[in-house]
């Protein structure tokens, strides 16, 4: 396999998404592997074991972020609608629990009717679990997060409507 070979093959392993690739023929073991940080490498490896840093083109990287980018642009005009519904946020960052154990119902649900100090979720952080209670009296419009799932500080977890 010569240097030309193997940089199409860095080329189609950067623009495929793959994060490794290992390729053996005969003697020869070749093992790319793509990563994010300060620079993507290759690493190629040959029967005597010898390690050739090559950068992969920087120019592959660009369009995977540009992707999600596309997809939350066009989720945004959905949230105009939503415009007359109060979020509750979570307080803190950790792991969602919609249920107090897993084999109860959910505190509560799409279409439940609340009051401001109402428990609507639990949030695990560092193995304390603190419950989210409701800031404001309404009607459950909308889930925002799955149960057991990781939310981040100030993620909108409920859509409430007030009236």
């Amino acid at each position: 396999m010569d240097l030309k070979e193997i940089q199409n093959l860095i080329k189609f392993v950067a623009k495929s998404g793959a994060s490794e690739v290992k390729l053996e023929m005969g003697d020869v073991k070749i093992t790319i592997r793509t990563g994010s940080g300060k620079g993507e490498t290759t690493i190629i490896q040959q029967p005597s074991q010898v390690s050739v840093p090559v950068p992969v083109p920087a120019e592959t990287p660009a369009p995977a972020p540009a992707q999600p980018a596309q997809e939350i642009a066009a989720e945004e005009p959905k949230g105009d609608d939503t415009s007359k519904y109060i979020e509750i946020k979570s307080p803190i960052i950790g792991t969602l629990y919609r249920k107090p154990s897993p084999d109860k119902p959910p505190f509560v649900k799409v279409g439940d009717t609340i009051a401001a100090g109402d428990t609507v979720c639990i949030i695990e952080a560092m193995k304390l679990f603190n419950e989210v209670e409701s800031e404001v009296s309404g009607k459950i419009v909308k889930v925002l997060v799955e149960d057991s799932s990781p939310v981040e500080f100030d993620q909108p977890l409920f859509l409430i409507d007030p009236s």
